[in-house]
């Protein structure tokens, strides 16, 4: 058996405990002594598992866990408060904390090896399924390397998106769901074969209808991944239209899921405010135009549209994908998003 364990606690009795508990289940152990040190050891090793003493010199093991669930780098680590107070109150801020587990000193050898056993089976599972994500996202990037004129498409969409949802005071899952939606909602172009994808002139009627099976190549990429169960949509349904006029599904208005919604809006705006093979950006305000043009035809929602808008306006955009390269999908190809 193979993973990493940090100890952090400030008794060296009980670390010796545990480190000859864990080294015999096969583990590999980091050691700690307060809270600042469990911090930096967690980021240098990144452990598989972590035990936490919660009462530690500088910082607590309650703060420590707090810190590593806020942090996207970590918060997928599984934490074990294990304390030799008895109070509620103690396990419920461990709670809040995130903690996966709690173990009250002193403990059964036993019941340890029991809930270590348990949690890095969890932490294997949810690697498997972060290396699943991973390849998808890769592929997205495959992509968009394939065609010069979309280098950094994906990464400003993902923060625009992402951007418009926290305007929009959705919530973490939703916020999440469109920053991988901005990076995945092309990934179904893989089954797109180059002579349509990269063809250096406008698409005959047959070869759009090909480009057009990318919203369902896409979607039953995603499909096998619980994690990207909020995705899917976004994938499949970046360009329905609330005039039905979209695709795949001619989807119209509620139909439409809101999150695939906002990211056909930002694929827009994206497309318009980058240079292209035949001509210069268009300004932030000749967009808006446009998107309130396709407001007034019934194809995109106003209520999005003037929260995009205001957002953009306000600021709310500056540094959103700013280290991108601002290039984008060729012209050539402005009736895939146009509809």
């Amino acid at each position: 058996m193979t993973g990493r364990v940090l100890i952090a606690d400030d008794d060296a009795t009980c670390v010796d405990l545990v480190r000859r508990l864990m080294q015999r289940l096969g583990y590999s152990i980091t050691t700690a002594v307060d809270g600042r040190e469990a911090l930096a050891a967690v980021r240098r090793e990144l452990p598989d598992l972590v035990l936490l003493d919660v009462e530690m010199p500088h910082v607590d093991g309650i703060e420590v866990c707090r810190r590593l669930k806020s942090d996207p780098a970590t918060r997928l680590i599984p934490v074990v408060l294990i304390t030799g107070l008895s109070a509620t109150g103690d396990r419920v801020r461990g709670i809040e904390a995130g903690a996966d587990d709690f173990l009250s000193k002193p403990f059964h050898p036993e019941e340890l090896e029991a809930r270590v056993r348990s949690l890095m089976r969890l932490k294997r599972y949810t690697d498997e399924l972060d290396s699943a994500e991973s390849v998808i996202l890769s592929l997205a990037l495959i992509i968009e390397a394939r065609d010069p004129y979309t280098k950094g498409h994906c990464e400003r969409l993902a923060h625009y998106a992402t951007a418009l949802g926290a305007h929009l005071a959705l919530g973490s899952e939703e916020r999440a769901a469109l920053f991988r939606g901005g990076y995945l909602h092309d990934v179904g172009k893989i089954g797109i074969p180059d002579h349509v994808l990269l063809k250096p002139a406008p698409l005959s009627k047959d070869e759009f209808t090909l480009m057009k099976d990318h919203t369902v190549i896409g979607d039953q990429l995603c499909g096998g991944l619980h994690s990207l169960r909020l995705v899917r949509p976004i994938v499949r349904h970046h360009h329905e239209r609330l005039d039905g006029s979209g695709y795949p599904d001619g989807l119209s208005g509620d139909a439409i899921p809101v999150l695939a919604h906002i990211v056909s809006i930002v694929d827009a705006y994206d497309a318009m405010t980058t240079t292209r093979p035949y001509r210069e950006a268009w300004t932030p305000e000749r967009a808006f135009e446009d998107l309130r043009n396709d407001v007034a035809k019934g194809r995109l929602r106003a209520s999005l549209v003037d929260a995009f808008v205001d957002l953009a306006r306000g600021g709310g955009l500056v540094g959103a994908g700013a280290a991108a390269s601002p290039s984008a999908v060729p012209a050539i190809r402005m009736q895939e998003w146009r509809g």
